[in-house]
């Protein structure tokens, strides 16, 4: 779909325009109807989702929430459009089906008349039937399939995490990662017989290493799984006969892990992401001859991929300088985002330090032209399995324009670098993370780059709570902290985080509060309250079922009672905001802090 962009208003700020620019996700497009896709897209500042007709170009908004909409699917057939409606970004809810190419509103329905809980995946076949998982306090994960006009019969039920990966085509096997043996960070596989609910295939790699479903092979009587493992110690691929057993090893002679993977639509090939050095690349893998080849731009990072029946790919790509884009395998663009483009940024540069744990790597941004010392933004990403890549950040952005120097640290506990490194964290829980971004803030310092007067810790989700961490762990490092939607007291987040994220807590503890109580007070940022020396901004969504705000409330109680400078900022959404308008006025509200009480 081609637009005009309107022309840019000179009295916005660059930032602005970057947070306040149109935004549009990988299309998903159906099985039987590959014209007809879902897409989350904003419209009015606020994203929402979207029908999209490859054909004709047309993109049609199907959802008008007031916080917007952010997760959605589509039936194989392509005549509904599913999508999860929470409460005001609280993640607890419902999934509801509407017509494609709807008007929002219309023809909205509730399909399965399930109770709301949290979403554990969602498959469809294409008989009508619908494989769902849930998660709530009351009962843990629970996998039920709902027959056309039938009521919901449950396959499989367990107090520890577990999703629901995919059917297959023939609707026989149900494919689900489990975490029974109570490590949700290292699941096992299942699939399980629809007609029965028992268990045709169960593999488990042992301690410490994952096995996860990805897909089925499109192709129906084909009984072939896509699987992720780590058996080498990183995340790879093998193709499991789930009738036979037989796995066939899908050796990519890449360096990197695989970040994400599906099928081509004959079951040939597979379309598979490749992170490395904080690049993320697609490439082509025949199954039959083993050769492999890169698909799209060999720079930046492709944040998705899909293989579609023509045999083009759809990939979604953006740098740290170049704003997201969506196009064909042959560099075209698919989709545009409604609305004024975002204005592009700086390059990033690689650095790698020496820390205790080994290499750190490091991502780099500076203002052009600029000469050091800088204010530094030590700028740390949440997850902790997730990790900062060369992409488009309007956050990072911001502070690059307002003449600081922007560093993002793959800590230990970072995936991308191996399963040694993403799992190194075990050995005391936030303090490792900050070691490693301690080494590479003391780096930028000793080699001119930053001033060490003038260094900022910030952080959201971990990072925010890796921020509050170090404002009381290494009080004499930091000039100011910016932590948003933070673990602030451990326990009480525990007490009030949704049950998936419980079930973490104990794979990253070995346990629960009650069970290792020293564990989660040594890594609980409320400990070392009393150290905070640096001024603080919170800033906390008031329904974050991950980072609840009553463990902020802590917190905070606890820096006023000793008279700390702190500030707070809530906002009437969940753990972040899909509202343009939000996200620009938490980002006014951390430049104001930083502005008014950074040292000049």
């Amino acid at each position: 779909m081609t637009t005009t962009a309107p022309t840019p208003n000179p009295d916005v700020p660059v930032w602005e325009r970057r947070f306040r620019a149109g935004r549009v996700g990988l299309p998903e497009w159906a099985e039987d109807a590959p014209q007809r896709c879902v897409v989350e897209a904003t419209v009015g500042g606020v994203l929402e989702v979207h029908s999209f007709d490859a054909g004709t170009g047309a993109l049609t908004r199907l959802t008008e929430r007031a916080e917007g909409t952010s997760t959605a699917t589509i039936e194989p057939s392509g005549e509904f459009v599913w999508w999860f409606d929470d409460t005001d970004g609280d993640e607890h809810g419902v999934w509801r089906r509407q017509p494609f190419g709807a008007a929002p509103g219309e023809g909205v329905e509730d399909p399965l008349g399930l109770p709301a809980a949290y979403s554990a995946g969602l498959a469809f076949g294409r008989s009508g039937r619908v494989v769902v998982g849930s998660q709530d306090d009351d009962y843990g994960t629970r996998v039920q399939v709902v027959e056309p006009g039938g009521a919901a019969r449950t396959l499989y039920e367990h107090r520890e995490d577990a999703w629901v990966a995919d059917l297959s085509p023939d609707e026989e096997f149900v494919a689900i990662a489990h975490s029974e043996h109570g490590d949700s960070r290292h699941p096992d596989l299942r699939v399980l017989r629809v007609e029965d609910a028992a268990t045709v295939v169960e593999l488990a790699d042992g301690p410490g290493r994952g096995v996860s479903p990805i897909a089925f092979s499109p192709v129906r009587g084909d009984a072939r799984l896509l699987v992720e493992h780590e058996r080498e110690g990183r995340a790879e691929l093998l193709v499991l006969d789930v009738v036979t057993g037989m796995e066939l090893p899908v050796r990519l002679g890449l360096p990197g892990e695989v970040a994400g993977a599906e099928w081509t639509r004959d079951a040939t090939g597979l379309v598979v992401l490749v992170d490395h050095e904080a690049r993320t690349l697609a490439h082509l893998v025949d199954l039959g001859t083993g050769a492999v080849r890169r698909l799209g731009p060999s720079t930046g990072t492709v944040g998705g991929a899909t293989a579609r029946p023509d045999g083009d790919v759809w990939l979604a790509w953006s740098s740290s300088a170049q704003p997201p884009s969506v196009r064909t395998r042959t560099g075209q663009v698919l989709l545009r985002a409604p609305g004024e483009p975002a204005p592009p940024s700086v390059d990033v540069r690689d650095v790698w330090v020496e820390g205790e744990g080994g290499r750190v790597h490091a991502l780099l941004r500076t203002p052009p032209g600029a000469q050091g010392p800088l204010p530094l933004v030590v700028e740390v990403h949440g997850g902790p399995t997730h990790h900062d890549t060369d992409s488009f950040r309007p956050y990072v952005a911001t502070w690059v324009d307002e003449g600081f120097a922007v560093v993002q640290v793959n800590y230990r506990g970072s995936t991308g670098y191996g399963s040694a490194w993403r799992d190194a964290l075990d050995a005391r829980v936030g303090h490792v993370e900050l070691a490693d971004i301690a080494a590479v803030a003391d780096h930028l310092v000793a080699t001119g780059v930053a001033d060490a007067d003038r260094v900022v810790l910030a952080g959201a989700s971990w990072g925010g709570f890796l921020t509050l961490l170090g404002l009381g762990t290494q009080p004499q490092r930091w000039a100011l902290g910016l932590a948003g939607v933070p673990v602030a007291d451990y326990v009480a987040a525990y007490e009030d985080e949704m049950e998936g994220l419980k079930a973490f807590d104990r794979s990253l503890f070995g346990g629960s509060p009650e069970q290792v109580p020293d564990k989660y007070a040594d890594s609980s940022p409320i400990t070392y309250v009393d150290a905070v020396r640096a001024p603080v901004l919170v800033l906390a969504g008031r329904n974050d079922p991950r980072c609840p705000i009553r463990q902020i409330d802590n917190y905070l109680e606890r820096l006023a009672a000793r008279g700390a400078v702190h500030e707070v900022y809530r906002y009437d959404a969940g753990h972040g905001s899909l509202r343009d308008d939000e996200r620009v006025r938490q980002m006014r509200v951390e430049l104001d802090f930083v502005r008014r009480h950074l040292p000049a």
